[in-house]
């Protein structure tokens, strides 16, 4: 059995950054990927794709700890993860290929889907990242993670990719609200501390996620290899694209209820479900009757006991999409059809 963690770096705190892109996206060849282009052999193929990756990965350090981050545009851009930046609002930014220090600034922060952007104020040697879409891989394809676990800066490793589409959860903690992501990319991979955050490439030189999170064992909390997880590079982009044009979110394409919850045990410690504490005027559930005080137990059927299973089953919604949601209410059950918002 294992649990989900994001991967922070053990000697300073904070993990590596993410990956980057959006002006300069490359479409994904799959055709490439597997055969490998211009007739190289896999081993010069690796080669080629780090030569083209890599100067785009640079070094994120904070006043806590230090991460990764990819050049996403021409005018500075960083992109890494939300758990990378923290609080900080001020960085320092080194190429992993080498180069000049140069200070930074934090554009926005979006911590419900782990991304934010930083700009460099100056010039770096890297090229802007290019980015596939993340929609058209294909499970079994090669990618290479690239980053700087444990402070080694500039590693790469290797993998496949295992599954597509895999929602988790981050642990709760200073730096994260614990958010619950979707749309994530399995990896073998090897995603150790410093890692999240980095350039999963594919074998045409492409960007297809930000490695994110690792499994533990929840027997002895240590790792449990081949299993790492990262955001899919079309949610990287779509978020990114936003903090830059607007700093802030104004798409998230995330459902919602518009409650405030928080679990209900009785008095035999048996848990009841979600109880709802306050309800967002105007939102979905307050259009639908959902009042605090009531306790949701399901939706479409699929069981509530935790916030962290309210989370999850809306990161696999859409807004727009209608729902049952099965309440308690003065001891009796009742079943509230309700059309999601938007986070």
């Amino acid at each position: 059995m294992t649990r989900i963690t994001r991967v922070l770096s053990a000697a300073l705190v904070v993990s590596a950054a993410l990956t980057a892109g959006g002006c300069t996206g490359g479409a994904f060849d799959g055709k490439a990927a597997e055969e490998s282009t211009d007739g190289l052999t896999l081993q010069e193929n690796y080669q080629q794709v780090v030569e083209k990756v890599l100067p785009s990965v640079v070094e994120i350090t904070t006043a806590e700890g230090l991460g990764s981050g990819i050049i996403y545009d021409d005018t500075g851009h960083i992109v890494t993860n939300a758990h990378v930046v923290g609080s900080a609002t001020t960085f320092k930014v080194t190429p992993s290929v080498g180069g000049d220090t140069l200070d930074a600034t934090l554009v926005a922060s979006y911590p419900a889907e782990d991304i934010a952007v930083i700009q460099v104020q100056g010039t770096l040697p890297g090229s802007p990242a290019a980015f596939a879409d993340s929609t058209e891989l294909k499970v079994g394809q090669i990618v290479l993670a690239m980053g700087n676990p444990l402070g080694l800066t500039g590693s790469v490793s290797q993998g496949i990719v295992s599954a597509v589409g895999r929602t988790e959860t981050e642990r709760r903690t200073a730096d994260s609200p614990g958010a619950t992501l979707a749309d994530m990319i399995q990896t073998t991979a090897a995603i150790n501390p410093g890692n999240s955050g980095g350039a999963l490439a594919d074998l045409a030189g492409n960007i297809v996620g930000i490695p994110t999170l690792a499994a533990t064992s929840t027997q002895d909390g240590g790792a449990a290899p081949g299993i790492g997880f990262a955001i899919s590079s079309s949610t990287a982009t779509r978020i990114a694209d936003q903090l830059i044009a607007d700093g802030k979110v104004v798409d998230s394409d995330r459902a919602a209820l518009g409650l405030t919850v928080r679990v209900v045990i009785d008095s035999q410690s048996r848990v009841l479900g979600v109880g709802v504490i306050a309800v967002t005027a105007g939102g979905p559930a307050a259009l639908a009757g959902i009042q605090p005080g009531d306790i949701i137990t399901a939706i479409d059927r699929t069981p509530i006991q935790s916030v962290t299973e309210l989370n999850v089953f809306l990161a696999q919604k859409k807004p727009g999409e209608q729902v049952t949601v099965t309440i308690t209410r003065d001891d009796s059950s009742l079943d509230v059809p309700v059309t999601l918002g938007e986070m």
